[in-house]
């Protein structure tokens, strides 16, 4: 019997059990270290939910602790303002009005023939009296030649009765001839004076048409497109003429007034005589022309109810054309010392229009008001207010009576005033 102790870490078919005893205690310490951080996270969040009750409870008791006022202030609604004031509002009409000429002329010929000359180019602007156009002269003064030579004859025959009849008169007185041969020589002379003054009819008439033969500006203007070219044959009253001539300066615009409207333009024409129109673009937007109105229509157009009235502008640098289309804005008076508001202040409600006021303590009032006439920016106002209201312009969206507002724009800042020409820091 062998009496050697066996060595347990000798080779063996099984694994040593010191191993198995290794893992089990690396697991367990996993274990341990696991659960302490889960306690040392989940220990201060119970500390901070205290805190943040205390720090609440602090919060509700400070808002509770608050003045009544500052929550008004923050229901208060932010507006813009502008003070009631006197001013003057001028009463404009604008109508719609169409650019007329004074003078609009289609040259014609008075008589027939080939146009020889034409002297003008088309759009130049020409006097009265200048000549434009020639029709060929030549069959008027051969005519005018035949005319006058028969005028010589027949003076020629006058003067040779007018010896006859001297002779006549002087032999009756003598009892030398009888009665009627010299009341019959008498007779000759008138028809030989009758005859003699038709021939200078004729002569006339011929020479007034060699100046028909020369075409000559009516007025001034402005010629247009040439409606015959040099070389046509013309005839007396043709149509279209040779060319348009229109008068441009100066010029005149047609516009129509309500029958409504006619009472107190009417009145005003009376007392001064004229009244100032603007001419505007067909848009409304820029200003073309000054001038002025005395004419009323004898008349109410009955389809229309409406009465034309002409205005006269210079027209010095051509800006009006004719038949362009343009506003006219007649000024019949200008009202002085009415209360003015601006037309943004104003609202519409089931009673009519009103405004909101703002009174001394910031709130808002509703005022019922009657207004006139506007220019856009600002109305008359009849009724309702007085000078030194403030109305609301801005922020009526949710406003209602009593219901509080501040004026930012009014609000003062406690910066100090920065000088001009600098900026503030």
């Amino acid at each position: 019997m062998d009496n050697h102790t066996t060595d347990p870490r000798s080779d063996s078919p099984h694994p040593p059990r010191t191993s198995a005893k290794k893992k089990r205690l690396i697991w367990s310490g996993v274990a341990v270290a696991g659960v302490c951080l889960l306690a040392f996270a989940f220990w201060p969040h119970g500390a901070k939910q205290t805190t943040g009750k205390h720090h609440r409870h602090s919060a509700a008791t400070q808002a509770s602790t608050a003045p009544a006022a500052d929550a008004g202030a923050a229901d208060a609604q932010p507006v813009a303002v502008e003070v009631v004031q006197h001013g003057t509002m001028p009463v404009v009409l604008t109508e719609l009005g169409t650019v007329v000429p004074i003078t609009n002329v289609t040259v014609q010929t008075r008589v027939e023939g080939y146009l020889t000359d034409v002297l003008f180019t088309e759009g130049q602007h020409v006097h009265k009296g200048d000549l434009l156009a020639i029709i060929d002269p030549r069959p008027y003064q051969v005519l005018l030649d035949q005319y006058e030579g028969q005028l010589a004859r027949d003076k020629a025959q006058l003067a040779q009765a007018r010896v006859d009849n001297g002779r006549y008169q002087r032999l009756i007185k003598q009892d030398s001839i009888d009665a009627k041969t010299a009341r019959d020589q008498e007779f000759t002379v008138e028809q030989l004076e009758g005859t003699v003054k038709s021939d200078q009819a004729l002569v006339d008439a011929q020479k007034l048409q060699l100046v028909y033969c020369h075409i000559v500006a009516p007025v001034d203007g402005r010629i247009g497109i040439r409606a015959v070219d040099k070389g046509n044959y013309l005839s007396a009253g043709q149509s279209g003429g040779l060319a348009v001539l229109t008068q441009m300066q100066p010029i005149s615009v047609i516009f129509t007034l309500p029958q409504d409207q006619l009472p107190q333009v009417a009145e005003q024409l009376r007392a001064t005589g004229s009244l100032p129109v603007e001419a505007w673009d067909s848009s409304n937007t820029k200003k073309i022309a000054d001038g002025t109105v005395s004419v009323l229509d004898s008349q109410i157009d009955t389809a229309t109810g409406t009465v034309r009235l002409r205005a006269i502008y210079t027209n010095t640098d051509e800006h009006l054309f004719p038949n362009q289309f343009v506003n006219a804005r007649l000024l019949v008076k200008t009202l002085q010392d009415v209360i003015l508001v601006p037309a943004a202040s104003l609202q519409t409600g089931p009673s009519g229009q009103f405004v909101y006021v703002v009174k001394d303590d910031n709130t808002v009032d509703v005022r019922t008001v009657t207004i006139g006439i506007s220019d856009g920016t600002r109305t008359v106002v009849s009724s309702g207010l007085k000078v030194g209201d403030r109305v609301v312009t801005d922020g009526t969206d949710h406003l209602r009576a009593g219901a509080k507002v501040t004026i930012p724009a009014a609000t003062k800042t406690d910066k100090p005033d920065t000088p001009a020409g600098t900026s503030a820091q």
